[in-house]
């Protein structure tokens, strides 16, 4: 009986054949046998059965089988007419050469997103008082107010004594416009750059980006709370030029757009505000687009969050967008630096706008 045994994927099976031969003859007959389910009659006791494995003498094996047979050996009679047999067994294991190792990998466990939970700190309340001017704040804006008079009275002053008005008004004119153009440059800036930790404008990033969120908050601070940042900054950089310089146009210039830097912030909270709350002559500013508008503003609290900065006029909103000035600076920043302006990716949390509930309607 010749065995043979073979490996399918990664557990053995085992394949029989069978070769039965007469004890004390030299001949091999054919093999009587080819099942995988058989049982064997033989005509000797099991303790005459001869197990021989060798390799000298040629074997007769029978097809192979991929199932396990069930092999029955019944002892027979001595006093059968059939001849006594030999049976001759062998083994042999066959492994397959394109089985792979087998690798026991972890158990893969679907990860859990945590969830965590966290209360906005900087969320405004009803009667917040960060929202309220105080001494300090109204200090300093009435320090900027009194710095933009001296300056605007040195231009005017100026153009008296020399009978010249021309150069003076394309000057203020001129700063006007640039106004403008500055206010979108710092706001791009400051939206899309640094942080709270960010020095000298740190606090400013922080405020603005807390106003993407509750933009509606703007329209209740007060006037002074909402100028005295700027209102310092414009004293330190015109107060110096007021008092030495005497140059109309110079005067002109530079009265008219720290003026319109320092109120931009105003201008910025009325584009926030509804028609009905507005003063008539806010109203007629905005529609006459000397103001930023409010529906101009509208798009820049709305998706993608990359257009309409401006918020002096407006007037430099449209060009801007539309030859793509702010995206070739993120740009020209990234190749330089690597650092990604925030309007790259999604909104993050604090970019969603979150809508303003009755009772804090009610409230302002």
């Amino acid at each position: 009986m010749r065995i043979q045994q073979h490996h399918e994927s990664f557990f053995p099976t085992t394949s029989f054949s069978l070769l039965l031969l007469p004890q004390n003859q030299n001949f091999f007959p054919q093999p009587l046998l080819s099942t995988s389910n058989f049982s064997i009659s033989c005509s000797f006791p099991l303790n005459n059965l001869i197990l021989l494995h060798s390799s000298t003498l040629p074997m007769y094996s029978l097809p192979q089988h991929k199932h396990t047979p069930n092999l029955h050996l019944k002892v027979c009679k001595n006093n059968s007419p059939f001849h006594p047999f030999r049976v001759y067994c062998s083994a042999t294991s066959t492994p397959k050469s394109n089985v792979k190792p087998l690798v026991i990998e972890p158990r893969l466990v679907p990860v859990v997103p945590r969830v965590i939970t966290t209360i906005d700190e900087h969320r405004p309340m009803n009667n917040d008082t960060g929202l309220q001017s105080t001494w300090s704040h109204r200090a300093w804006v009435t320090i900027g107010c009194t710095t933009l008079l001296i300056s605007l009275g040195e231009s005017i002053k100026g153009a008296m004594d020399s009978n010249m008005w021309v150069e003076p008004i394309i000057a203020s004119w001129v700063g006007y416009i640039l106004a403008d153009l500055g206010s979108g440059v710092y706001h791009w800036a400051i939206d899309n750059y640094g942080d709270g930790s960010t020095p000298v404008v740190g606090a400013q990033i922080e405020a603005f980006q807390g106003h993407h969120k509750w933009p509606w908050t703007i329209t209740r601070r007060e006037f002074a709370n909402n100028l005295h940042a700027l209102a310092r900054a414009v004293t330190f950089a015109v107060l110096p030029i007021a008092i030495f310089c005497h140059d109309p146009v110079v005067q002109g210039f530079v009265g008219v757009c720290s003026g319109c830097i320092m109120f931009s912030q105003q201008f910025h909270a009325w584009a926030h505000g509804t028609k009905s709350r507005l003063p008539p002559l806010v109203v007629a500013l905005q529609e006459a687009g000397v103001l930023v508008s409010r529906s101009q503003h509208g798009a820049h609290h709305r998706p993608p969050y990359n257009n309409n900065y401006c918020i002096v006029s407006g007037v430099w909103n449209e060009f801007l967008d539309k030859h793509k000035v702010f995206e070739a600076m993120e740009m020209v920043l990234y190749f330089k630096t690597g650092v990604r302006p925030r309007s790259w990716t999604e909104p993050a949390p604090e970019w969603i706008e979150e809508i303003q509930t009755s009772s804090q309607i009610q409230t302002q």
